[in-house]
């Protein structure tokens, strides 16, 4: 797998700051969120007068072969249908990332559709969907390692344009599946606490779903590597975003996280590069049942809970002008000494 060279920020300047902040025209921790959102921001750029540059959601596709096993309402096809449509503009995330100033980025990781070139799509298709990790590894080795470095790929590419604050969002029909067992074996939470509806599932549906998914985790025949259980039960486009998220922390980008199945992903390159996390900022909390306890067994707080679950990065683009807000804030704010106010705390 290819390596990263991600570091910890340097907390040289923390209490420099910290008293930047404080010394703001307001009371000390008046702005709540907004000061700690400031503070990682510029631990990250290593600044007292941090800047966002270029906002981009990159937005991987493809599809699952978990999904021949009755685990979503969502059949196959509405990957690449959907895909389609976002190339076409009139997608939840195509008027949110409108909104917010935000550059789309459609990628093909692995849909299972030769589509046509023309459209905007970026194709870096592995393979037409994955093997249905119910009986084998869902991608090999080395397309793990291939999905990794074209996800890396795609980020310096856009770090390259300017870019130094990024999102991820998802496309692929049944992957609440995959993204649910990584949980699970990442975190030591009971699996079916890890197991929601995904696009619709009634009751039934979701006990089946659990029962699948625990058969498929008691076959697997992997060792105990966080790489291996990545590859055995992992999506091309849930891959593809793990390399990007390396990718985006070693090249000192600040990354808004989304909803359920890219949390699951950060979840994964925190398992192998714990660092990444001082990178991370984690945009809502989702109405997937197991994403608040996933957010809790990682130790942090999303910006918004919305009751979001569309995935495409709807979540984390929603959370963008919170964050615009705490840069601001640091930058534009007076402090006491400038104006002379007199400091009333």
């Amino acid at each position: 797998m290819k390596e990263f060279q991600i570091k910890r920020v340097d907390r040289s300047i923390e209490r420099d700051i910290i008293n930047k902040i404080d010394n703001l025209t307001k009371p000390k921790g008046a702005l709540g969120i907004l000061e700690d959102l400031a503070l990682q921001i510029c631990l990250i750029q290593h600044t007292l007068s941090p800047e966002l540059h270029s906002p981009h959601n990159v937005l991987f596709a493809a599809d699952h072969g978990i999904l021949e096993e009755g685990v979503s309402v969502s059949p196959k096809e509405v990957t690449w249908q959907q895909l389609s449509h976002f190339s076409k503009g009139g997608a939840g995330i195509n008027f949110l990332c409108e909104q917010h100033g935000f550059k789309l980025v459609l990628v093909d990781a692995g849909v299972d559709y030769d589509i046509p070139a023309g459209h905007g799509i970026i194709d870096m298709k592995v393979r037409k969907g994955t093997r249905n990790f119910l009986h084998e590894a869902a991608m090999t080795a080395d397309e793990l390692d291939l999905c990794i470095e074209r996800g890396a790929k795609i980020v310096r590419d856009i770090y390259e344009e300017g870019c130094n604050v990024i999102s991820f969002g998802e496309m692929g029909s049944g992957n609440t599946s995959p993204s649910a067992v990584w949980m699970h074996l990442f975190t030591g939470i009971d699996l079916k606490k890890c197991i929601g509806a995904g696009a619709g599932l009634d009751n039934k549906g979701v006990q089946h779903k659990y029962e699948v998914l625990a058969n498929a985790v008691a076959n697997y025949k992997g060792d105990d590597k966080a790489e291996s259980k990545i590859a055995w039960f992992g999506g091309y486009e849930m891959a593809m975003a793990l390399g990007g998220m390396l990718q985006a922390a070693e090249l000192g980008m600040i990354i808004i996280v989304d909803g359920f199945i890219m949390t699951s992903v950060m979840l994964a390159a925190l398992k192998l590069y714990p660092a990444i996390m001082d990178y991370a900022i984690f945009g809502h909390q989702g109405d997937e049942s197991g994403h608040k306890l996933m957010l809790e067994a990682m130790g942090v707080n999303a910006l918004l809970h919305l009751d979001l679950r569309l995935g495409e990065g709807s979540g984390a683009v929603c959370a963008y002008p919170i964050i615009d807000s705490a840069v601001r804030m640091i930058n534009r704010m007076d402090s006491f000494q400038s104006v002379n106010v007199t400091k009333y705390f």
